[in-house]
Order: structure tokens, then sequence, then C-alpha cells
């Protein structure tokens, strides 16, 4: 019994006429006399009584209609969602993204993917460090993924949608709060704030960079799980923080001033990566929709697969964000 079958089955219960059936299945008539004899050779069952002036069901057949109706219906809408699937309609992906400031870029693509693409599902996974982020992205675990990368492996596409600068994040009472910019030399004394030492922080990496450079080595007196926390305890003047420039163009902390930091290294790409050569539907769309909402920075270099090679520049420039 295939759809066929099935397909012949209603339209003669509906008809009670093999010949207008086969009308409306564009057949002959004997073709749809076979169907519906190997249909009740498969059920083991007579499907309709035949006589030279009528057609009629049996109780078999009558039985047979509803349960043939779901099949078919069930049939329909799995054909659909194989469509829809193959055409990005419809999947499942997974997002890592790094830093406080980058949930605001994660927010508004969740939004427009859900406005857009409602069977498209995402699942959001945090992190507080870029390179585990990266390695997910590598080994299959994220399919989509949103920080500033200071390695990319060689399976692995991008793009830049930001570039950003760092910033030293002060208590609103501190002596350079009110400074256009500061040079890494001047905190020499200060206390900092930092996450755990960890080889996947390019932020941690640039502030002992910075400070080397300034010939000191930072004193770091207290160490945070999360950029939140570390915000919150500048707030309270236990220290400063080095974190980049789109956190103060996407958030408010009480009691926190932030200031350019003279940085000969220059910016933080900040980038958007996914597998090269994966070829889901469903992330081609999104990495669609992502190229209207985070246009690739002006000027930024870019790395992406065959697929992704053209991408939309318009001129609006979104900052996004993450430390």
């Amino acid at each position: 019994m295939d759809v066929k079958h099935i397909k012949a089955f209603l339209v003669v219960a509906e008809e009670l006429h093999f010949g207008r059936a086969a009308e409306r299945l564009r057949m002959t008539q004997p073709p749809v006399s076979r169907l519906i004899r190997n249909l009740e050779r498969e059920m083991s069952a007579q499907l309709f009584e035949r006589s030279t002036r009528t057609v009629r069901l049996t109780a078999a057949g009558e039985a047979l209609v509803e349960p043939a109706r779901n099949i078919l219906i069930s049939y329909q809408l799995a054909e659909a969602a194989v469509t829809a699937a193959g055409q990005g309609e419809i999947g499942h992906l997974r997002l890592g993204f790094t830093g406080i400031a980058t949930h605001t870029l994660v927010g508004r693509l969740s939004k427009l993917v859900r406005n857009t693409h409602p069977g498209i599902h995402l699942s959001l996974q945090s992190s507080s460090f870029a390179l585990p982020a990266m390695d997910s992205v590598a080994d299959g675990t994220f399919d989509l993924a949103f920080g500033h990368y200071p390695f990319v492996p060689q399976s692995v596409s991008t793009r830049t949608i930001a570039e950003e600068s760092v910033v030293v994040a002060v208590h609103n009472d501190h002596p350079l709060a009110s400074r256009q910019s500061v040079s890494m030399a001047e905190l020499r004394d200060e206390d900092f704030i930092t996450l755990p030492p960890n080889p996947g922080s390019t932020t941690i990496e640039r502030l002992y960079t910075l400070a080397q450079a300034a010939g000191f080595s930072p004193n770091v007196a207290q160490v945070a799980p999360d950029s939140w926390t570390i915000l919150s305890l500048v707030g309270a003047e236990f220290g400063c923080s080095v974190t980049v420039s789109s956190v103060p163009r996407n958030f408010t902390f009480p009691n926190v001033s932030f200031i350019p930091l003279d940085d000969a290294q220059g910016p933080f790409p900040l980038l958007m990566a996914w597998r090269k050569y994966d070829d889901s539907p469903a992330l081609r769309e999104v990495l669609r929709l992502s190229e209207h909402l985070f246009p690739t920075s002006s000027g930024s270099a870019q790395s992406t697969g065959d697929d992704e090679s053209e991408l939309t520049q318009p001129n609006d420039r979104l900052c996004p964000e993450g430390p």
C-alpha cells in the first residue's frame, strides 16, 4: 500500500464511480481498478461493492475512509516539511556567543528569524571566553557563533560585522572619569578586575600586552566569573577593567564611566563564524538574514565559504559588542 493506492481509494469513495474517479486522477479507468484491487488484496478485504450500475462502499471500505484521509494528510505534511527544510524555512540551529554586548546582537537576530522564519529554532548558548565557542563551531557543537576570535581554524568561515575599540571602565568618581582618552601608562597604579585567566579571553590578552608595552604588569585585584559582575564591581569602586567600545553603546551600568584607551594595536574585529562546508539550508538562510542586520564592517577583511561570498553592505552600520 502506498500513497497512490490511498489517493485512488479516497477519490473512488467520494465519486462512487470509477469513470469519474479516473478523470479526477487523470488516469484511465483500468489502472484505477487495478489500484483498488491491489489495495483490497493488501487489506484482505473487499472495499467496494460493484455492479454494472452502482458502486458503493462496504463496511470495510467505510471503516478505511477516515484512516486513509489521515494517512494522506500525514504524507502531505511530511512532504511540506521536507520541502520547507530544503528551502531553509525550518530547522534547528545552535548559536554560541561570548560577552555581554553580543547579547543585543543575538537578540536582534533571534527576533528577525522568529518573525520571518518561525520554523527555524535557535538554541542559544553563552560562553565567557571566545576560543571555546570557536572550537564548538569547528567540531559541530555550534552551527553559528559571535565573538572576538584571535584564531580561526581553516574549517571555519567568518565575516567581520564590526570593528571594536578598547575602553577602560572606571567609577564615575575616578580622577580619569571625565577624560576624553587615557593611555595605558596612566593606569599603572590601578587595581584591575578581570575574567579568570584563559587563553580564550581576547580582552585579558590585550590588557597584558598593552601593560607590558607601557612597562608594567597589571595588578589584578579581583577575578570575576563574567563581565556583568566585573562592571558591577567597577560601579562599587573595587577597581577598573578593560572592555570593548560597544558595551557602553548598548548597556548602562550605574556609576560606571567608559574612557577610550589609547591602543596602538588597533581595533578588535567582531566576527560571525560558521563551518565553511555546512550545507544546512536553515543556516544559509540565517546567514542571509544576518547580512541585512549586521553588514560586513566597512574596510574589514572577510573570509567565507563559496556559497557566502557575496554579502550586502548597507550604508547603516551596526556597532555590535562583546568583551
